[in-house]
């Protein structure tokens, strides 16, 4: 409690000042007038300006602290850590700063809130809609089964293979919240290790060789990799970047186009991996957003290409895991470039 400040004492000073004035003019009118007026007189405006300094500080600080003590405790009662950490003040400009930063953090915290709020109505919306898609149509499959339709072989077969698609949509959305759960908890441990990255990246245009050739796309470097570019990450994570992005490439990509690998020198200890397509683009406001859990840019076609939607949401949260930072730039009609990070190998 800090109760001896210099604006209080500079306030009891001047009360006293007057109080001394005024009551010593009234005792010398009355000793003038009722009594002799003698040099004893001159006792009393020193014995009555102590007293009355001494009782106004007493007063004045303590009127004040009960005051402000009760501001405190009904701030504490909304969990004012900040406050309940700093001494009480009778400082009335302290005071009013500690307030006023006290209604600004709240102010923010509560716009925080509201974002938080209105993405979690939103995630929860989506996760609702990924999900009851493939549930209906699943049910709708079965169903058309039990009402008779099993009976005819070829109706059987087929239905029951597009039910077999839907439960296997469904298993790849569990397991990519699944993974997504993981790696914010940090529970998804990496296995870190060394190795050629030139060479995982020719490894992911293999695996999707049949699907690029559907739209014609070609996968490609921007220059021959001679000798190899050995980083240190989690291999099967990166793999698991890489394929998603390319993937994204080719399912938005034009026909007829281009993904194109690159990679580069940083600074020392660093490498950026781009992945360039002369896609479709995309604008400028959802950008911001593209990292989001089951944020579609282009909501009916993008669920047509199928997917999780949390494709590049698993990107950030694994890149972020390595603690590594990934870029996205794109215009549309001119395409998409993604580029992320990598610790080179010692």
């Amino acid at each position: 409690m800090q109760k001896s400040l210099k604006k209080s004492y500079k306030f009891a000073f001047k009360t006293a000042a007057y109080v001394t004035i005024v009551a010593s003019v009234f005792m010398a009118l009355f000793l003038h007038f009722f009594h002799e007026l003698d040099w004893e007189f001159l006792i009393f405006p020193f014995a009555c300006y102590v007293v009355c300094f001494a009782v106004i500080q007493y007063r004045v600080e303590n009127f004040i602290y009960r005051r402000v003590k009760k501001i405190y405790d009904d701030l504490t009662l909304l969990e004012s850590t900040n406050l309940r950490q700093q001494p009480i003040t009778t400082d009335m400009k302290t005071l009013t700063e500690e307030i006023d930063k006290y209604a600004r953090d709240k102010k923010i915290e509560i716009e925080t809130l509201k974002v938080r709020e209105e993405y979690r109505k939103e995630f929860l919306g989506n996760v609702s809609h990924e999900l009851k898609t493939p549930l209906f149509t699943v049910q709708g499959y079965i169903e058309t089964l039990l009402d008779g339709a099993m009976d005819d072989e070829k109706i059987r077969k087929k239905y029951l293979t597009r039910a077999s698609k839907g439960v296997e949509r469904l298993t790849y959305i569990l397991k990519d919240l699944d993974m997504i759960t993981k790696l914010e908890v940090g529970d998804l441990s990496l296995n870190y290790e060394t190795f050629d990255i030139v060479e995982l990246v020719q490894n992911v245009f293999d695996l999707f060789e049949m699907k690029s050739a559907k739209k014609k796309i070609t996968l490609t470097f921007d220059t021959d990799y001679i000798t190899p570019i050995f980083v240190h990450a989690d291999k099967e994570r990166i793999q698991q970047i890489l394929s998603n992005l390319i993937v994204n490439s080719i399912k938005y990509g034009l026909e007829r186009g281009t993904t194109e690998v690159s990679i580069e020198n940083l600074i020392k200890n660093k490498v950026i991996v781009r992945v360039t397509d002369n896609g479709e683009g995309i604008a400028n406001e959802h950008l911001s957003r593209l990292f989001e859990r089951f944020y579609r840019v282009d909501k009916s076609g993008s669920r047509k290409e199928g997917g999780s939607g949390l494709g590049l949401s698993i990107v950030k949260h694994i890149i972020e895991a390595h603690n590594e930072k990934i870029y996205v730039e794109s215009e549309p009609g001119v395409g998409s470039e993604f580029s992320f990070t990598l610790e080179k190998a010692k």
